[in-house]
């Protein structure tokens, strides 16, 4: 029986492993299984593998010290962290509680400040333009005497648009409020400079950056204190307890490396490819919007709503045909209710419900991206063919 070959286009939501991470990781699964926190010989080449990693990850981010890395298990729990931490110690020092987020964040953020709001905390959620991009001036206007907090993401997971952090950034500066951002999707697609950007704070995972699952990473900006979501141990400059997952955090460490040392070709590839696909798409099928902003979005990342068609059965006939993409986000996946990003972009629900997410990787190819022109409009029609709605026109 002949295997179908597939074409992956669903690196927003995780990426295959780089064959150099997971080399670099085989090792401390097998011989070098030694605890980071034992003095022995084994103890120590686990402490020098995670300094390393630690190393490899600050210098893809730029940031002043190694000692600014905290690993943790994903960047959901480098949200949380975040948020949380920050929420705590500072209601406990002066009784601020206020946060400002935006409605578009990944729900790593959006969950965490509801569980906040429950506990006492207030919340602003700013709104977003068409695209998704936050209005700087209301930002300004939701700042307060209380506020303690500012999480708005770098770059949406959904749509691949870009925040105006180092914006966001001058403006808290200016009250002495923190800023964090959810840095998960521009990781390795952007230049990310946290000296740069101003951030006290900043969450990635390896899983986007070809490393492995259950290792993620925040950045904290010496100075900045947060009490600490998990108790037990001295690790992670008591930080965050718990023995370090030390095959993970090579892992990651690697990737991150690697993602330092090849970004720039990647982004050139994806953004040669992603003009191939938006164009293909727009010239094939009529009746489609693009929900990304062509000028400010993600290499790689496009994200399109299909008139008179339901995003999840094209999803499942794509997949029929060997082409894998998804409606959004992937923690998301099996909800019947519409994208709360698109729904903040004002989408009206039969838009929403028929976007599906194009997000293309390094490995992928200008033959994978004509198959993929041949094939979607192919599947449009013959799903619009059973439309009611579409027949009328």
């Amino acid at each position: 029986m002949k295997i179908m070959k597939r074409i992956y286009l669903d690196h927003n939501a995780t990426t295959p492993i780089h064959l150099q991470a997971l080399e670099a990781m085989l090792p401390f699964m097998t011989d070098q299984f030694g605890n980071g926190s034992s003095i022995h010989t084994y103890g120590r080449e686990a402490r020098n593998a995670i300094d390393d990693a630690r190393e490899q990850v600050a210098a893809l981010i730029n940031a002043k010290s190694p000692s600014e890395i905290v690993f943790t298990s994903t960047g959901t729990e480098s949200d949380n962290y975040a948020l949380k931490g920050i929420a705590e110690l500072q209601q406990s020092r002066n009784g601020g509680n206020h946060i400002i987020t935006s409605a578009i964040e990944h729900h790593a953020v959006l969950h965490t400040c509801q569980y906040l709001e429950k506990r006492g905390f207030e919340v602003t959620y700013l709104p977003v333009d068409r695209h998704g991009r936050i209005q700087l001036d209301d930002l300004r206007a939701a700042i307060r005497d209380t506020t303690i907090l500012i999480s708005i993401m770098h770059a949406n997971n959904e749509t691949g648009t870009i925040e105006p952090i180092a914006e966001v950034c001058e403006i808290a500066q200016e009250h002495r409020i923190p800023v964090h951002t959810d840095a998960v999707q521009s990781v390795g697609k952007l230049p990310v400079d946290v000296q740069a950007l101003g951030v006290s704070m900043l969450s990635l995972s390896a899983h986007k950056i070809y490393g492995p699952k259950g290792i993620g990473a925040l950045y904290l900006r010496r100075g900045t204190r947060l009490e600490n979501l998990l108790h037990g141990g001295s690790h992670e400059r008591n930080r965050r307890a718990g023995s370090e997952n030390v095959p993970s955090i090579v892992g990651i460490g690697q990737a991150a490396a690697l993602a330092k040392k090849e970004r720039e070709s990647n982004v050139e590839h994806l953004n040669q490819l992603t003009d191939k696909l938006r164009q293909g798409l727009h010239e094939g099928i009529n009746y489609i919007h693009e929900n990304s902003d062509p000028e400010n979005s993600l290499p790689g990342t496009l994200n399109i709503s299909f008139e008179y068609i339901e995003g999840e059965s094209l999803i499942l006939r794509l997949d029929m045909e060997g082409i894998c993409v998804s409606t959004g986000s992937a923690c998301t996946s099996g909800s019947m209710e519409p994208s709360h990003v698109l729904a903040a972009l004002g989408l009206p629900p039969r838009l929403a419900q028929g976007t599906v997410r194009f997000s293309l990787g390094k490995d992928n190819t200008e033959a994978e991206i004509d198959e993929v022109i041949e094939k979607v409009p192919k599947v449009v029609e013959q799903m619009r063919a059973m439309s009611p709605a579409y027949k009328k026109l």
